[in-house]
């Protein structure tokens, strides 16, 4: 092409400037339109000022249209997000695959609870809040992916390829109960007060947020300060959305049994604290026919009742004033459900197999106190946890081992580091324990005697090489003298039967071991204070980790309370892991990067890991139905329903039973009352005789049937056996 001079080349090099940026970087571009005018490399071009003027507006004119093409290339309008690849669900899809989309709505599903309740503000640090059923997000995730989010209150996202800002486009027809429209005032003034008067969790949650804008009433714009972190735009979806306009005139610091205002599908009816809460189904629910809601929150009715301890609750659904509950304890599950109701199959008893990542529960202890401070005398503490003799004798051999913080799932570490996972660990070899590179970890194990010799001898030598010795049969400091002492903090009564034979270790070790049972205020003020030296703690994990391991395990929040960084831990390596971690570009790289993560913490020793379980241990009675087939998830009760045909089937089968039980019973509790009535006027006669003659002589062989008779009456009649102790 040849250059005209003047303003008409200036033209025409612009139109060929942006033709031949397609492909070029823009020092080949300046060389080339240079080489076109008949400039070489070799020597400075001569320009008139004219020519230079149409240059630079050739050049500006094909930068901005580079720039501008690479945006609307790169900018996607999506209907589902996944933190790695794409969403298994396309944008026309009806309902998730694990739902029945047929399902009826009607009846009512009561739960219950240990523990109590004096607020239902959830988002703030203080008071012990229950959940309302009321509030949504704008995303919301499936049940049968790692981690992927579907529009909820957003419609629909536009989200740049590198992630650095999300855009939420809301659906008009969300409304709050009061009929009043969610809006972008809403979702912008629940992030600022969130992060300003929220609990200290949603600070740290969101901190990697830069700024919230409102495009419109129905569109808001989310950008994040970095361009690594691929979770942003998902974790911005999780967040709760609250009405701006119900909360102006409400204080957002303070506790409040005041039902919050909220858009979900269930709200709460009546409630008394403490006690029950029951909820109601919003028949006007606006989202009800979303296809990530078709098929879901079936019960018309829920009921929940608070309870002061499991054992309470255990009774409860097997009177049937409860239909359903997750046993949590191995002991109940083997020993408490052998009942007539088990046995003629009205109440089911069933595992349901999930897939999730069971985290870690361990004894946690506190490094911000001696002696926890010492990385030898935490690992030393674990030789006397004897997991062996706890599953075989108190745990029915149902449970395995914990050893990761990603225990069930691949996000474990296992065997020696290898691949990307050795790479990482190599950069920081120098600040790590050696063993981290020579052998994996393996928590300790014993022959389930119950009497641990060899560990409570390694104990012994991991102590003596942190500075502590054995003394008049007490464990003391061998420079200060002070006796070792440790508190074990609890708050459920069902788990001092597990901690006392960790205690008897303990003090075998020469350590004075106090069991301290508080009630459930006084235990949540010590956690969140960290006043404490040992509790029982647990972290939940997902299968894809992300931002929470900093509210988990980073320096910045070993000291905040609220947050769960209960052991204290601060360490720069850590806190390097944690932000790999959250920045993975990709599900491999996750893995790895997680493992990596999980064998630091590991080797940190700072909790002294319990077990798990790979099922979900569920009793209810047989009057619901569900969706047939395997779920990552396990049991999700929103997708069961309450099942007519099963309920009334129920009610006559427990009628008939307790007919033909009375039947069988009437004739044989009449044959016992007679023969009763019989030895009873015998004995009573004898009784009076005596009485009446007190020289009378008794015959060796009355105590002794009379004593047999009294045991048969209390088994049998209790009422006669106490007329009969009342005549005497």
């Amino acid at each position: 092409m040849k250059i005209r001079s003047g303003a008409d080349s200036g033209f025409f090099w612009s139109l060929h400037c942006m033709e031949i940026t397609k492909g070029l970087s823009w020092i080949s571009i300046f060389n080339k339109a240079l080489a076109s005018n008949g400039f070489s490399g070799e020597c400075p071009p001569r320009m008139t000022n004219r020519q230079m003027a149409c240059v630079l507006t050739g050049l500006t004119l094909s930068l901005l249209t580079l720039v501008s093409g690479v945006s609307a290339q790169s900018v996607k309008l999506v209907h589902g997000i996944a933190m790695h690849g794409e969403p298994k669900y396309a944008a026309d899809f009806k309902h998730f695959d694990y739902v029945n989309p047929r399902a009826p709505k009607g009846g009512s599903l009561r739960t219950a609870s240990s523990g109590t309740f004096d607020s239902f503000h959830r988002h703030i640090d203080i008071g012990n809040a229950a959940d309302t059923g009321a509030i949504e997000s704008l995303l919301v995730s499936s049940g049968d992916e790692a981690f992927s989010m579907y529009g909820l209150i957003a419609e629909s996202m536009e989200v740049p390829d590198d992630r650095s800002w999300i855009i939420f486009n809301l659906r008009p027809q969300a409304r709050w109960h009061d009929g009043k429209p969610v809006t972008a005032d809403d979702v912008v003034w629940t992030f600022e007060i969130l992060t300003t008067q929220g609990a200290v969790f949603w600070r740290r949650y969101y901190g990697d947020i830069k700024k919230v804008e409102k495009l419109s009433d129905h569109r808001v714009k989310f950008t994040f300060l970095g361009s690594s972190n691929r979770e942003l735009p998902l974790i911005v979806g999780q967040m709760p959305i609250l009405p701006k306009h119900y909360w102006a005139t409400r204080d957002f610091t303070k506790t409040t049994l005041e039902p919050p205002l909220g858009s979900g599908p269930y709200r709460i009816k009546d409630f008394e604290p403490g006690r029950y809460i029951n909820y109601e189904r919003v028949e006007s629910y606006w989202g009800a026919e979303l296809p990530v809601n078709v098929g879901l929150y079936n019960f018309d009715a829920m009921r929940t009742d608070f309870y002061r301890d499991d054992t309470a609750i255990r009774l409860a659904l097997k009177s049937g004033d409860i239909d359903l509950r997750v046993e949590n304890q191995a002991k109940a599950w083997a020993s408490d459900y052998d009942v007539d109701a088990v046995h003629n199959g009205w109440l089911n008893k069933e595992l349901i197999k999930h897939d999730l990542s069971t985290g870690m529960q361990g004894f946690a202890m506190n490094t911000r106190r001696e002696p926890f401070n010492d990385r030898n005398v935490r690992k030393a503490l674990a030789y006397a946890f004897d997991f062996e003799w706890s599953n075989r004798t108190l745990f029915f051999g149902q449970y395995v081992r914990t050893e990761s913080y990603f225990s069930n799932s691949e996000l474990a570490a296992s065997d020696l580091p290898k691949g990307e996972e050795l790479e990482i660990l190599e950069r920081y070899r120098d600040q790590l324990p050696p063993e981290i590179f020579t052998e994996p970890y393996r928590a300790p194990k014993t022959d389930g005697s119950g009497w641990p010799r060899e560990n409570l001898k390694e104990a012994f030598r991991l102590l003596a090489k942190a500075g502590w010795v054995v003394k008049d049969l007490k464990l003391v400091n061998e420079q200060t003298g002070e006796p070792m002492s440790i508190e074990i903090l609890l708050v459920s009564q069902a788990f001092e039967r597990i901690v006392l034979p960790f205690a008897r270790n303990l003090e075998r070790l020469g350590i004075d071991t106090e069991i301290r049972l508080v009630d459930p205020s006084q235990y949540t003020f010590r956690i969140r204070n960290r006043d404490f030296d040992m509790f029982v703690a647990g972290w939940g994990q997902s299968n894809s980790p992300g931002n929470e391991q900093r509210n988990y395990w980073s320096t910045a929040a070993a000291d905040i309370p609220s947050t769960r960084n209960y052991p204290g831990i601060k360490d720069p390596v850590i806190d390097e892991l944690i932000e790999l971690v959250v920045n993975a570009p990709d599900r491999e790289s996750l893995v790895e990067r997680t493992r990596a993560l999980d064998r630091v913490l590991l080797f940190g020793h700072y909790v002294i890991p319990n077990w798990h379980i790979q099922n979900h241990r569920v009793l209810h009675w047989d009057k619901f139905s569900r969706p047939t087939g395997y779920l990552l998830a396990g049991l999700m009760i929103d997708r069961w329903w309450y099942d007519d045909a099963k309920a009334a089937a129920l009610a006559d089968e427990i009628e008939s039973g307790l007919s033909d039980l009375a039947a069988e019973s009437v004739p044989s509790m009449l044959n016992k009352a007679m023969a009763a009535i019989a030895i009873f006027a015998v004995v009573g006669l004898f009784a009076y005789f005596y009485r009446r003659h007190r020289k009378m002589e008794v015959p060796s062989w009355l105590p002794i049937s009379f004593g047999a008779f009294c045991s048969w009456f209390q088994l049998y009649l209790p009422s006669w056996s106490s007329i009969l102790w009342w005549s005497m």
